[in-house]
Order: C-alpha cells, then structure tokens, then sequence
C-alpha cells in the first residue's frame, strides 16, 4: 500500500475545503505543489475527482523524483518521508471526512444499516482495525459483520484487497444462497449460519440489505 493510500484510507474529500486550503483544480482534478525540509524537496499531490490521491516528492538541488522516499530505511531518506507525511495528514485533517470503511459499497451499506436500525458499526479489536460489527442493541447479537480482507481468503485463485459483508442467515438459506455466484460461505465465522458477500458492487445494494434484514430477525427477542 502506498504512503497516500495508507494515510487516506476511509477518508472522502472535502473539494471545497481542497481549494480554501490552496489546491488548484483543474480538468476536475485537484493539485497542489508545496515546498518543504528548508525548501530542499517539494510535494507535488493530485486529488482526482473519485476521490484517488497520487503524491511525488522532488529533490529541487537534483531537479529529479525522490525515489528513496519510497524505500524503508532509517537513513536521511525516512526524515524526509517523516516530514511528507506531515504534509499529507495534514490534508487529511482539514480537508477530509473520516469514513467507516475503504471502498463505496461498504459505506452505502453502512449508511442503510444506519438509517433503517440505527445501529453503527462497532470496532472492536485493535489487531483488526477494518473490521467493524453491526449488532441489535437489545439482544447485544451481532447481524452483520464487514471486515477488509485479502481476496485470496475468499476467492482462492484472486488476490487483492477487499470488504466482505459477513451475515447470518438460516442454515437452508446458506446451503442454497453458497451455490449461486458472489455468495461465498462466512470467512472466520460458522458456515453453517453465515455467509460472505465482497463488496465490489458485484451484488446489488437491495439484494444485501435483503439478506441483512433475514439476518436481524433473528436478533430480535421474541416477545
């Protein structure tokens, strides 16, 4: 992951805030050029408008990319990444909406969540920072589940990072659901109950919140 993605990461922009804080648009792209280190280097960060973030440091002595930036190390080289992403978090800071997951299905299914059970996402472990836990707080049962994965856990043969719904559902229902395509049986859960659905857009919203709706049911006491 680069150092742009790893900052930016369940982060939106702000577009307006982007020009107060001095970027420049441009063919619907935002830029900014920023000096720094004593004007040793400059940072040159493109905003695009879906939202994807590249940055490029220059060494001005050599005219040329800085391409130990991009190198683990603890010579000069991390005093200048250190600095970099100062310049970066700042952005972050001022310009930038903190979301609840990476990719836009995750966060579209999050809002629905929210809108129709009022539940938010709870993040619970430390070692597991993009996973988050949706649960019904009379019951204190979990319903769903969305948690950032390597594809290969899911899909054997792909790689890549992914969000995977995970949601509980009866026992028929997965036996059933697991034959068809984009419905995988539940990563780290019981595969008797759970399911996975990647949220790469490849299953429709409503279809999602179809199966999340089964899944609360079973969260509600029973009177």
């Amino acid at each position: 992951m680069t150092i742009e993605k790893n900052i930016f990461q369940r982060c939106s922009p702000n577009y307006d805030k982007l020009e107060e804080y001095g970027f420049i648009k441009s063919n619907g792209n935002y830029k900014l050029e920023k000096s720094f280190k004593n004007d040793l280097f400059k940072a040159v960060i493109v905003i695009c408008s879906d939202g994807d973030i590249t940055g490029t440091v220059y060494d001005l002595e050599n005219d040329d990319e800085y391409l130990p930036l991009r190198v683990e190390s603890a010579s000069y080289a991390s005093e200048v990444r250190n600095d970099y992403e100062k310049i970066l978090e700042d952005i972050r800071e001022k310009c930038f909406t903190k979301k609840y997951y990476i990719f836009p299905q995750s966060n579209r299914i999050t809002e629905m969540v929210m809108k129709k059970y009022g539940d938010k996402p709870e993040f619970l472990w430390e070692t597991t920072p993009g996973t988050g836990v949706f649960r019904n707080p009379e019951s204190k049962k979990w319903y769903l589940a969305i948690s950032n994965v390597d594809r290969s856990k899911i899909q054997e043969d792909k790689k890549g990072l992914v969000e995977v719904a995970l949601i509980k559902l009866n026992p028929d229902n997965v036996k059933e659901i697991t034959k068809q395509e984009h419905f995988y049986p539940g990563w780290h859960m019981n595969k008797k109950y759970w399911i996975s659905v990647i949220l790469d857009e490849t299953v429709a919203d409503d279809k999602i919140m179809q199966l999340v709706e089964e899944s609360h049911g079973f969260t509600v006491k029973k009177k």
